[in-house]
């Protein structure tokens, strides 16, 4: 028996040297489980790795989520996507697959306040981080102040080196941006390194015919919605009702119900008193 826990103890003692943790953690047991149900050494093995495997899925997940500062609860299982016309939701589940990262194309979701623009981009963004790839969320305004930050202090280029380490970047509400020149610059710099080499999806309230409202110049506008719109995929959410609206409809017609039950219903006669 001492040379039995011995063995054991040395062999979890070389799978934690390996980086094995999750083999180390289950090993005795699994080995239990494959005495009683008579398993081959292949299939014990098999049921060794799996468990490692499904263990650094985890962790990996859990690193790259912190990492991504992506909003907690905005997922797919939130969201209401039959809320969508039906082109929507098709470019919706091809988009899940993260088959985009690959061609480096970009995603725009183009729409109104409150129609669920930033949702779907930061429920695109947990998928992807689900698949084992980095992604960082950001409000466009903290990016570009970001940028700014490291311009001044003559590190610009290891900050784009440093973005360019997240295969996927989500500019949450571009359209919000009121930047002066060096703004305009900096947020312009981050488009053009990014172009044809990895993805951004951005969020905006604004039309392309608009986006001058951001970058004031018309030229680095053309140059910059050029850079964006090439190898892009559009979800046009314009015409998309708002969750506030639909929220806002859906308590006036129950107002509306419940007032017209109350008119039709017959007033009580009370007797207060009577013998």
């Amino acid at each position: 028996m001492s040379n039995q826990t011995n063995r054991h103890d040395d062999l979890r003692a070389l799978l934690e040297h390996l980086n094995l943790g999750g083999m180390a953690a289950v090993f005795a047991d699994l080995a239990l489980k494959a005495a009683k149900e008579n398993l081959s050494h292949e299939a014990y093995l098999w049921e060794l790795g799996k468990h490692e495997e499904e263990l650094r899925t985890q962790r990996r997940t859990a690193r790259l989520l912190r990492a991504s500062a992506l909003p907690p609860d905005k997922t797919f299982r939130t969201f209401e996507l039959k809320r969508l016309k039906a082109s929507l939701q098709l470019q919706i589940e091809r988009l899940k697959s993260g088959s985009f990262l690959h061609s480096a194309t970009n995603v725009v979701a183009a729409g109104l306040p409150g129609v669920g623009k930033s949702h779907i981009a930061a429920a695109l963004g947990y998928e992807l981080i689900l698949q084992g790839h980095p992604v960082l969320w950001t409000p466009t305004s903290n990016l570009v102040q970001r940028l700014l930050a490291a311009k001044r202090d003559l590190r610009l280029p290891q900050e784009l080196a440093r973005l360019d380490k997240f295969a996927c970047v989500i500019l949450d509400d571009i359209g919000y941006v009121q930047q002066d020149r060096d703004e305009m610059e900096v947020l312009f710099t981050f488009l053009s390194e990014r172009y044809e080499s990895k993805s951004v999806i951005i969020t905006t309230n604004l039309v392309f015919s608009e986006w001058n409202h951001i970058f004031k110049n018309p030229m680095t506008t053309m140059a910059a919605i050029d850079r964006v719109v090439h190898h892009s995929v559009i979800l046009d959410m314009m015409e998309v009702e708002s969750y506030r609206a639909t929220e806002a409809n859906h308590h006036r017609k129950l107002q509306q119900e419940a007032t017209q039950i109350a008119a039709q219903k017959p007033a009580e006669i009370v007797v207060i008193g009577g013998s």
